[in-house]
Order: structure tokens, then sequence, then C-alpha cells
């Protein structure tokens, strides 16, 4: 087997071996591929791994050697699987591997609007407290979790996870319904948006649920509630949300997703001059990239691809 991976540094970052890949036969690692050589780097090859690498229908067409394509991810959205099912060329993705990195980051954001522990930080490094005549003092004002509403937009793997942390804390948690979505028992959502205090995205990126959070959505929020996207940046509809931070409405929006990645430079939502600029946390999509995480994602992978090999599936997601 020829296996080709087109973009291995976001999963091994320079530090993680795939030297348990090459058992299963020739193995040509690229750490990054422009679009313009996915073609010429794949040719030939019977497996690609892939995880942010576009493998659309015309490219897919070109490489008539294809039996296999890997996502070194959950999301399979960079991958047209129906091209590959029509083909006969099997899917598989990594469920599960980042649950416990995500939810942390969800918290990891959420705790820097209740303290902005690194503004404090700074404050003091820059000698406020050293001037201050107070033993103590506060650069906002400082609020708990405890009894607040924390609304999941979304309750696979990852959104369990952050409810049980939730829970932790003594929120109140709240399951919303998603459109497209079939599970039942779940909250309305414009009526969960009207109790939260915090609104955690976890929803895979459908037609469904493209800019799911549009104007309708940051409107039915309570005015100082804090809005946390570790899912997909087209969940949002930017230009809304700019809109809702300039009217004042938000509390706080942490987003370590954007619909582009990496975004331009001249994104509204990096706008450090912004009025609503402290309000804005962003983060460069680090949710799923702890060590554990990266660790785990790498041998799945690898796990997947022997399966395969061996004529197993695991962790198909062609439904052939």
């Amino acid at each position: 087997m020829h296996v080709v991976v087109l973009d291995s540094f976001a999963a091994d970052q320079g530090e993680l071996s795939w030297d348990a890949l090459r058992a299963l036969g020739t193995v040509t690692v690229h750490p990054r591929t422009p679009r313009e050589a996915v073609v010429e780097r794949a040719r030939g090859a019977d497996a690609i791994l892939t995880n942010k690498v576009t493998l659309d229908r015309a490219t897919l067409a070109r490489l008539p050697a294809l039996r296999y394509v890997g996502v070194v991810a959950t999301g399979t959205n960079v991958v047209d699987v129906a091209a590959c099912r029509e083909r006969g060329v099997a899917v598989t993705n990594v469920p599960g591997y980042s649950t416990h990195s995500v939810a942390q980051l969800v918290f990891a954001a959420v705790l820097h609007f209740t303290h902005d522990v690194s503004g404090h930080d700074a404050a003091v490094k820059a000698g406020r407290w050293a001037a201050s005549p107070d033993f103590v003092f506060c650069l906002q004002p400082l609020t708990e979790l405890a009894e607040k509403t924390l609304v999941i937009v979304g309750t696979g793997a990852i959104g369990r996870a952050v409810s049980e942390i939730a829970r932790a804390f003594g929120m109140r948690v709240l399951s919303a319904q998603v459109p497209g979505g079939s599970e039942e028992g779940r909250v309305p959502l414009l009526e969960a948006l009207r109790d939260a205090d915090v609104v955690s995205l976890h929803c895979p990126l459908t037609p469904r649920t493209e800019n799911l959070v549009n104007a309708g959505f940051l409107a039915a929020m309570k005015p100082g509630a804090i809005l946390v996207n570790t899912g997909r940046g087209g969940l949002v509809d930017d230009g809304a949300l700019v809109a809702a931070l300039g009217e004042g409405r938000l509390g706080g929006v942490a987003l370590d997703v954007l619909r582009s990645e990496p975004p331009p430079a001249d994104h509204p939502l990096l706008d450090r001059a912004a009025p609503f600029a402290k309000r804005v946390l962003v983060t460069p999509h680090i949710g799923w990239a702890t060590v554990e995480a990266r660790k785990r994602l790498v041998r799945e992978v690898i796990e997947n691809v022997a399966a395969f090999s061996r004529g197993e599936r695991r962790n198909r997601v062609d439904g052939v």
C-alpha cells in the first residue's frame, strides 16, 4: 500500500512519529500541501490522509488509484464523501479523540470572562497592585458560575463532557434543540437562549446549522451572556455577531474557530481598536490540540489504515 499524508504538521507538530504507519507500506509524509500540489503528490497513492486539505469531486476524479481516504480529524467536510462512495473509496474519521481537550478549552474561555486572570496578572506586573491603597483591586466585576445557566447546542461527546464540567461548577445545564437534530427531550432553541448565561456550540456544521448564530439567535440571548464556539466557524454569521457586539448585547464571545482559517488580517472580530475588542477572545483553533489528544489522533488514524488493509470496517463514514 502506498500512503500519502498531505498535511501532517497540524497533528504531529513536528514531534510525533508516523513510523508505525510504515509497517503498512510505503509512506510519504508532507507537513503541508498547497491546493495546487495535491494531485501531483497524491498521484498513484492507494491511501491519502488529510486533516484540512480539501479533496473535492474534481480532485478525486484525477486520482484513479485511490482506494482509501483517512480524515485526520472528526469532521469530514473537507472530503466529498458522496464522490468517494460512488467510486467505492473508503472514508474514515477519528471520533472522540479530543473530547476532554475541547471541553477544557471551553471553560478556559468562560473563566477568562469571569475572572480575567491574565489581565489581572498583567496589571500586577505593571505595578498597579504595588501602587494600590488596598490589598485587592479588580479590573472588572468578578462573577461566579454556580447557579448560572449553560446552554449546550449539540450534545455529542464534547457537549456531554462540557455539561459534566458545568455541573461540577454548580451550573444549571440545558440542552437545546439543534436544526436537523433527532434527539428528544431538548429545550426549544430560542426558549433556551433566553435563559442562558453561557451558550456553548458543539453541533456539526451542516446546511441546516450553517449561520445558526444569526441575528435572531443573538437577539434571543439575554444581555451580558457569553457565547463560546469551539465547533465550526460556519456556525456563526460573522456580520450578525459584529453587529450584536457593537450594540453591546453580549458580555463576551470566545471563538476557537472562524469561517476562514487562518483568517484575513483585517477580520472585524480581530480588530484590537474595536469598541468591543475586550469582549472578544479568539484562539487559533487549539481546542483539539493538546499533546494527549494529538497522540490519540495519530494512533487512531494509523489503526484505521491498518484495519482497512485487513479488510475490516473501522470508523467508516462513507456508508459503503
